[in-house]
C-alpha cells in the first residue's frame, strides 16, 4: 500500500492507495510543533482505527508547502511505518514541462494538481482551482506545459481578515447562502465571501482564454477542501477532491525505481 500526504499551511490531507484506489482519506493538523512521535503515533492510530493494518505501507510519497515539518514527518515515517518518503521536488520525473521564469518556486502541491489533471484530462487546456487556506489557479497547456499560477487569499482567510480588521465583524461558518445580499450580519459575510470567489473563478476563466489560450477553450478543474461549496455555483467543468492525491500516487509511479 502507498501513503500519499499533502501537507497544506493547515491540514495534512492523506490518502491511502491500493493500487490505483484510494482505500482511505483523513485529515490531521500540519503544525510545525508537532513531533516526529506525535505524527507517528497518529499515524498508525488512524491506520488501525479504519482496519488497516500499518505494516501494510510499504512506500509513503509526500508533496510539502511547510518545510519546517518535514524533517519531523519524514521521521515519523521511517521510525513508525518503516518507510522512507519520496518528497515531491525538483529533480523528480513529473510529464510537465514547467515554464516559469523559477521552476523551483511552483509549490509541490499545484504541481500534482497539474500531474493528475493531465493524466485524467490529456490533450487538453485545464484551468485547476485548488481551494484551500489560499485560492491557486493554475494554468496548463493541452501540451502539458505549466504555464503559471494566480494566488489568492482561500474563503478562509478572507474571513479571518475581516473579523481581525474590522472592530465589530465576527468570524462566521463558511456555507452557501440562498441571496446575494444578507439579511443580517452573518449572512451577509457569508453572502459576500462565496460570491467573490464565484466572480473570481468566472473572471480568471475569462482572462486566460483570452491571454494565455487565445479563445481555445479550456477545462476548468475544481478541488480542495473547500471546492465542493462552490461547485453548486457550477464554476467548475469538474470537481475532484482527491485531485492531488491522484498526483502524488502519479509521481510515485514515474519514480518508482527511485529507492523510498
Amino acid at each position: 500500500m502507498l501513503l500519499a500526504l499533502d501537507v497544506g499551511n493547515s491540514q495534512i490531507f492523506a490518502g491511502v492507495f491500493q493500487g490505483d484506489k484510494i482505500q482511505l482519506r483523513f485529515r490531521h493538523t500540519s503544525k510545525a510543533t508537532l513531533s516526529s512521535d506525535e505524527h507517528g503515533l497518529f499515524l498508525r492510530q488512524v491506520l488501525r482505527e479504519n482496519n488497516i493494518d500499518p505494516n501494510l505501507i510499504k512506500h509513503v510519497v509526500i508533496s510539502s508547502v511547510v518545510p519546517e515539518i518535514n524533517h519531523s514527518l519524514s521521521s515519523a515515517c521511517i521510525k513508525y511505518l518503516n518507510a522512507r518518503p519520496l518528497f515531491l521536488q525538483a529533480g523528480l520525473k513529473t510529464g510537465l514541462k514547467i515554464r516559469t521564469v523559477n521552476p523551483q518556486e511552483v509549490g509541490a502541491d499545484l504541481i500534482a494538481d497539474a500531474i493528475a489533471a493531465s493524466h485524467l484530462f490529456p490533450n487538453e487546456n485545464l484551468l485547476i482551482v485548488d481551494c484551500g487556506t489560499a485560492n491557486t489557479f493554475s494554468a496548463v497547456s493541452a501540451h502539458r506545459e505549466y504555464l503559471g499560477v494566480s494566488i489568492v487569499p482561500g474563503l478562509r482567510l478572507a474571513m479571518e481578515s475581516l473579523q481581525q480588521g474590522t472592530a465589530k465583524l465576527p468570524t462566521v461558518e463558511i456555507k452557501l447562502v440562498d441571496c446575494a445580499v444578507g439579511r443580517y450580519t452573518a449572512e451577509s459575510i457569508q453572502s459576500g465571501l462565496f460570491h467573490q470567489a464565484v466572480g473570481m473563478i468566472k473572471e480568471m476563466v475569462h482572462q486566460l482564454k483570452q491571454h494565455d489560450f487565445k479563445g481555445q477553450s479550456i477545462r476548468v478543474v475544481g478541488t480542495g477542501g473547500l471546492g465542493g461549496l462552490l461547485q453548486s455555483a457550477g464554476v467548475f467543468d469538474v470537481y475532484e477532491p482527491d485531485l492531488i492525491l491522484i498526483g502524488l500516487r502519479l509521481v510515485f509511479e514515474m519514480n518508482q525505481n527511485i529507492k523510498v
